[in-house]
């Protein structure tokens, strides 16, 4: 899967306020989300990222 900055992922497990879609802020060898619902920021290495997501929900539109 191709991720950049700004799209909104699925992930496998739910975070405990309940939501399950993420922003990603940052991509490279780790990522850095953001919880759409409750704005809780989250580091996650490329290999655990990309093992937890389930889809990808939104893509930002490139120019």
């Amino acid at each position: 899967m191709n991720f950049s900055i700004g799209d909104k992922v699925q992930m496998k497990k739910q975070h405990p306020c309940g939501g399950n879609e993420w922003e990603i802020l940052r991509t490279g060898i780790d990522f850095r989300i953001k919880c759409c619902k409750c704005g809780h920021l989250v580091m996650l290495s490329r290999q655990k990222f990309e093992k937890g997501v389930k889809k990808i929900v939104e893509q930002k539109q490139s120019d």
